[in-house]
């Protein structure tokens, strides 16, 4: 833009001097500066206004983003949730494979045992020197072995 320095302003006084004369040089001065005052507060006005919108136009993009990296973090949030519900269930699955897996080896070893236990006493296989050490001689009188 144009430039106002002061050598052109003491022209412009001189020359309106002369034009008005010094009777109308202080009011039209003063009308003047009351039109450069309206000038400036209407550019102040649209000046802040533009700010204004300018402003608000800054929150709403950044309400915008906010809301765009709240949707994604919901959307992690839920991938990374469903992803430890699936392993959960796997390891739940995993774990009640093993243990019906142990079960039914645990169940037989139990029924043997059961089976074992209720059985009346049943001969228990021995080495030969547990039979002679454990049991009495059978030349000895009163003690017969028993037969099965």
């Amino acid at each position: 833009m144009f430039e106002i320095g002061f050598p052109e302003l003491i022209v412009i006084a001189v020359v309106a001097l002369v034009v008005l004369g010094p009777e109308r040089l202080p009011k039209a001065a003063r009308f003047a500066g009351l039109w450069v005052r309206r000038a400036r507060n209407q550019w102040d006005s649209v000046k802040q206004e533009l700010e204004r919108e300018l402003a608000a136009e800054e929150l709403k993009r950044n309400l915008h983003e906010a809301q765009e990296a709240l949707r994604r973090t919901e959307e992690q949030a839920r991938r990374g949730g469903a992803q430890a519900q699936q392993q959960f269930d796997e390891l739940r699955t995993a774990v009640k494979d093993t243990g019906t897996e142990h079960g039914a080896a645990a169940n037989a070893d139990t029924a043997a045992d059961v089976a074992a236990a209720s059985a009346p006493h049943a001969p228990v296989e021995s080495t030969a020197a547990e039979s002679t050490a454990a049991e009495p001689a059978a030349s000895e009188p009163g003690h017969e072995r028993p037969r099965a």
